[in-house]
């Protein structure tokens, strides 16, 4: 019984000092992220006054050239995955000619929207 009662409260005091340990790292970690969030939103308000009014139509070419970065990196997905299809079908031929298994013929691919 003496084992088990040393387990319980190590387990115990190792879960409550991991938690406080935890805590402290994880506060002081957002605290950074928040500072530097802070720091970017005062940049780009400095810059926005700068420039001037925040129009509607200024907002606009911002609009598309999201939506060409959005295609750009759609096209970058694409690319990667069918880097990755042909990656896993070698990998698939190599472990099966390695185990004495005959390398299937019609492997099946995932593609982005099918």
């Amino acid at each position: 019984m003496n084992q088990r009662d040393g387990f319980t409260g190590g387990f115990i005091a190792g879960t409550v000092v991991g938690g406080v340990v935890g805590g402290v790292i994880g506060a002081l970690l957002a605290s950074r992220v928040l500072n530097e969030a802070d720091s970017n939103t005062e940049t780009l308000r400095k810059s926005n006054l700068v420039d001037g009014n925040n129009s509607r139509s200024k907002r606009r070419p911002l609009k598309a050239s999201s939506e060409q970065t959005i295609e750009v990196a759609r096209r970058s997905l694409e690319d990667k995955i069918a880097q990755l299809n042909e990656t896993i079908d070698e990998v698939r031929l190599n472990l099966g000619n390695v185990n004495g298994n005959p390398p299937k013929a019609n492997l099946e691919r995932t593609t982005l929207g099918e």
